[in-house]
């Protein structure tokens, strides 16, 4: 068993890790660690976890946990993931684990040097939804792929949330912008060359809040928008000449809507669903990632593929400031 603890509570934690790790089958939850002992005790007895700790210093040298769980605010994933790996823990970082792409590399030497499994937390590529898509494309259940669209918004204007906080990494790009990135990269094994978009932010907190984005694949696009001043939805659509695919709930699975899959023919004259409602992607994710410890084969997102996506997302940002074409 895994033995787990946690850098910080944030809400992802509460809400989201804690129960994956309490449900999953090879690993267990030790600790959690906070910046005071009252905030790690109480956040220890509500959750059934057995030591608190009063810094993140302090879990990272307990011989009970060999393995961290980082849901701190983005601009310090990089710090956190490296003094993890350098204390011998294995890691498994929030996403995005980084601001700029060229940051990874130094995570990437420090698991090296470690020789411990570190890994970017999409949950999304352990979803059997996204394991599906995949399969459909490639299995030419759309003909040729010529266009992904997407969407992904929610609203939030809280000051004191670190979304909006540009300094600690917010904003919309950061925040959701990278899960259409990773899913049409997932399902389509493909890497985009090139990036164009169109990005508004906020005059009071200057975070990015609108974003309309294409990335320009070898034979397709990639379209999408993400915003965090928008009502809540998010969708993704693979559009073949033979047909189309459609994800209900692509990111937020088991909590935004029914997570099905739907694949459309050409003539939309019929349509087949894939219900996968029960899925839960975070234990599914926790779970993979005990197996890599293991030594098992295991489709684990990887660091170097955390440094792709990052790289779309900078492009991104450039064609923003630029008003023009940024490759990737």
């Amino acid at each position: 068993m895994l033995r787990w603890g946690i850098l910080g509570t944030a809400k992802i934690a509460r809400e989201r890790l804690v129960p994956a790790i309490h449900a999953a089958n090879n690993g267990t939850l030790m600790g959690i660690a906070s910046r005071s002992q009252e905030s790690a005790d109480a956040f220890a007895k509500t959750q059934g976890i057995p030591l608190a700790f009063s810094s993140y210093d302090d879990l990272l040298a307990s011989d009970e946990i060999n393995a961290v769980y980082i849901p701190t605010p983005t601009s310090t994933h990089i710090e956190w993931s490296k003094k993890a790996l350098e204390a011998g823990k294995h890691v498994l970082c929030e996403k995005p684990i980084a601001l700029h792409a060229k940051q990874i590399d130094d995570v990437i030497a420090a698991r090296d040097a470690s020789g411990k499994v570190a890994a970017e937390a999409f949950m999304v590529t352990y979803h059997p939804q996204w394991l599906k898509v995949r399969e459909l494309i490639e299995g030419g259940a759309i003909g040729k792929l010529k266009h992904i669209q997407g969407s992904f918004a929610y609203f939030n204007r809280d000051p004191n949330n670190m979304r909006n906080k540009p300094e600690l990494g917010g904003g919309g790009l950061l925040d959701i912008g990278v899960y259409p990135t990773v899913t049409s990269r997932f399902v389509t094994g493909q890497e985009p060359n090139k990036a164009f978009a169109s990005v508004e932010r906020d005059p009071e907190f200057g975070t990015d809040i609108f974003a309309n984005c294409t990335l320009r694949f070898d034979g397709f696009d990639a379209s999408f928008y993400v915003s965090t001043q928008l009502a809540a939805r998010q969708s993704m659509v693979f559009h073949g000449d033979e047909g189309f695919i459609e994800v209900n709930a692509p990111f937020n699975a088991e909590v935004f809507d029914a997570v099905t899959v739907t694949l459309s023919n050409q003539g939309h004259s019929g349509s087949q669903s894939f219900t996968f409602n029960g899925n839960m992607q975070y234990t599914l994710q926790v779970e993979a990632f005990g197996r890599a410890v293991e030594g098992e084969e295991v489709e684990l997102f990887t660091l170097e593929q955390s440094v792709a996506n990052q790289k779309a997302i900078d492009a991104l940002f450039a064609s923003g400031e630029s008003g023009d074409w940024a490759a990737v």
